[in-house]
This record gives C-alpha cells, structure tokens and sequence, in this order.
C-alpha cells in the first residue's frame, strides 16, 4: 500500500472514531435535554455542558481548539464559552521508552546526551509535552520539555478532518454567516504553532530581547546548541511561587500588578510579539516578588496595521471616543456581511463605549465592556480578525487575576502612557 493511500486509511479510520465519539456524547446531550425543562435543558446547553469531555477524549487537538474558542466570546455563546473554560491539558506523561525514543532522535544515543542527569518524572505534564528537570555536563541546572511522540501527525490530521467537518458545517442553514472555516483555520494554526519547540525557544528569544527594560519580569533563558523542535532546553527557575494573593502585602501586590500591566501593554501596544496566554498556570512570582512569564508557545506577531489598529481601539475606548472604537472594529474586520448597516452599529458602539466612560475608572471592567461588544459584533454579522480578538480576550484572562491582587488597579489609566508612546512614533516605537 502506497504512503498515500496508508495516509488515507488512517484518517478514515480517525474520522470514523471522531464521529462515533462525537455522536456518543451529543446524543447523551440531546437524550438529557427531553427530560429537563427550562434554560438548563435546552439542546444547546446540554450540548455546551457536554463539549469538554466530548473534547478531552477526542485528544489534544480538540482540547487546546476548545481552550482557545472559550476564549472567542465575539463568535460564541457566553454559555458555550464558560463551560469551554473549564478543559484542562494536564494530562499522565509519556512512558519513560518513548521520552527516550524523543530524546535519542534528537540527541542521538543516551551515552550522548548532555545530561548528567534527567529526571523522568515530569515537573508538568501537558497535552503537547513535558517538562522534566535535569543538569547539564556542566552542573547547569536545566529545564527540558520535550513534545509527545507522535503528537504531530495526530493533530495535523485531526486539523484537516476538522477543516472538512468546517467547510461542511457552513453549508447548514443558521451557520453560513459564521466563518466556521476561518475560526478554525486561526485557532488550528495557533494550535499546531505550540507543538513547534523551536519556534517556542525563537518566541522566549525575542519576548527577552523585547522586555529587557521592564524591571521586575524575567521569562527562562533558552539554552543555546541544544535541542530541535520537539526539545526545548531552558533556564531552570528555581523557588517559584503561585500567581495569587496571599501572603503579599497591598503593596507588594500592586507591584506585581503593574510590572504585568506593563509587560503586556508594552507587548501590545509597542512590541507586537505578544504572549497570548498569561493565565494563572503561565505565571509565577520569584522569592523577590518579580513576575516570571512561562511557557512561550502560544505566542503571536501582531502585523503592524493590527497592532496600530488595537493600540488607537483601547486608547479610543479609554478616552470615550465610541464612532472611532467602530471605525476601527469595521476596519479590522475578517468578514463584513454585504447588508451591513454601518451607521446602526457605529450609533451602538458609540453608545457602549459612552456607557463605560461614565463609570470611575477604576470601576471600569473589560469583562462587562467586552460581552456586550461581541454580543453587538454577532448581532451584525461582523466577526474580529483572530490576529485582533486574541490579544483582547487575553486581556480578559488578564483583568479577573489583577482585579483580584489590586482590586483598585486602574486598567486603562496605567495603558495610556504606553498607548501615547505607541502613537506618539510613527513606527509605533518609543521616539528617541
């Protein structure tokens, strides 16, 4: 049998388990609901409850697709996004034999590789890879993640079988004005990005580079000649804590605060490289109270009119200025439907951003503000470009975890400086 044809084979027999999988879990849905009244019995909210399991025993794929959709609030029901919100990646590791058929292929034969010493029980453990402690020759104490054995071709496969359920899906009545192919095709890619180590190791590269200048930040150091793209070996950050509240003083709090306010506003507004999931689980705080940034490899290079456009649309919505907030909405559009009624969307656009103008600033609350955009955005048919909705929803992510160290943290008060050195170059650069 041709590779071709081998190829073929596989994806039908994968497709196949998808369906049965998928049918299972929907049909349990859909039984459930014909025995359960009101709002919580509905088809579409039992199928909603039932996506995260439907989506963890698809595989990984499916679960990182399904992290990064809980967070496209402008394409999706507020219901189907919270209970999307609730997947996990972390999941068993890898046996010890297939680590080491990893670490072989890219070291070559163990009395090869560099470690004097590897630990085989992973400090995580995650959907893509593991992270193991280990020291190098050398006595450097080292991180090393190494990607699952043969997580790629499952994923590629599983993005092109989702492409064709996509492009199909599109075709049903109720969903042709959703750009299922398009929302795919930028989750997807996003997705495929993070199994790529050594484009994760060029990321924490170039975000140290960036943020050299911010006191208070530190990402791990790669480490230099080892590894490929399915092994990353890095700094080994020692006594780190979790991100929380306790037991730092208000002050110290505050800080923290700031130092990640500044971390992302710089990446947004200025850098354009921008780490796109700063959750709880991607940060910690050192025993100095400095803000460590982990994991690099969902990481996105905003194209500089994207990157102008979302600097004057968070300073614009700072300032109050709702019809320049919808200019910018429309302009940086994927899809505009050809009935659009511009001038009805600019009148409620500029109606919500007077809204959140006339609260204290401190009371403003992007995660009230930015439901009520995208509830607009659905309404009209006009659907945000991925490169422009996902540094926004990470900001979502971003405020809940501030609000909860600084509860009086001014969030758009401590981005216009930043904003007014973005648009005061005309690169978008600090001027000299």
């Amino acid at each position: 049998m041709s590779d071709a044809h081998a190829g073929g084979a596989g994806l039908g027999r994968r497709a196949v388990r998808i369906g049965s999988i998928a049918l299972r879990h929907a049909g349990r849905a859909v039984g459930g609901a014909v025995f359960r009244r009101g709002e919580e019995g509905t088809v579409s909210a039992r199928l909603a409850v039932a996506a995260p399991a439907m989506l963890t025993e698809l595989g990984p794929f499916y679960v990182k697709v399904g992290q990064l959709l809980s967070t496209r609030r402008d394409l999706l029901p507020e219901r189907w996004c919270g209970e999307l919100a609730r997947l996990t990646d972390t999941v068993p590791p890898p046996s010890r034999e297939a680590l080491t058929a990893v670490l072989t292929e890219e070291f070559g034969p163990v009395e090869q590789w560099p470690f004097a010493s590897f630990e085989w029980e992973p400090v995580g453990s995650g959907s893509i890879a593991t992270v193991h402690r280990a020291v190098l020759a050398d006595g450097t104490v080292v991180a090393v993640k190494v990607r699952r054995p043969g997580i790629v071709p499952v994923m590629s496969g599983d993005f092109r079988l989702a492409g064709a359920l996509a492009r199909a899906a599109g075709k049903l009545p109720g969903m042709r004005r959703l750009p299922a192919e398009e929302m795919l095709g930028q989750v997807g890619t996003a997705v495929l990005a993070q199994a790529d180590l050594a484009a994760e190791r060029a990321s924490l590269t170039q975000l140290r580079a960036n943020l050299a200048g911010v006191k208070g930040v530190r990402l791990p150091a790669p480490v230099e000649g080892f590894g490929g793209d399915q092994v990353l070996v890095m700094e080994f950050l020692d006594d780190l804590r979790d991100f929380r509240p306790e037991p730092y003083s208000p002050q110290e709090r505050r800080d923290a605060m700031q130092r990640v306010l500044r971390t992302v506003y710089q990446m947004l507004f200025l850098d354009g490289l921008v780490h796109c999931d700063l959750h709880p689980g991607n940060l910690r705080l050192d025993a100095a109270g400095d803000v460590v940034m982990l994991d690099a490899g969902f990481v996105v290079r905003l194209p500089d009119r994207v990157r102008r456009h979302f600097g004057e649309f968070f300073l614009s919505m700072a300032l109050g200025q709702g019809r320049r907030c919808a200019e910018i909405v429309i302009e940086s559009a994927a899809r505009v439907p050809e009935d659009f009624d511009e001038e009805a969307f600019r009148a409620a656009v500029e109606e919500l951003v007077g809204d959140a103008s006339a609260v204290v600033a401190a009371d403003f609350n992007l995660a009230a503000f930015a439901p009520r955009l995208f509830k607009l955005q659905r309404k009209f048919g006009i659907f945000a470009a991925a490169e422009f909705a996902f540094p926004l929803l990470s900001l979502l992510v971003l405020e809940g975890m501030i609000h909860s160290f600084d509860p009086g943290v001014d969030f758009q008060g401590e981005a216009v400086p930043v904003l007014m050195q973005a648009v005061g170059a005309p690169d978008g650069r600090p001027g000299d």
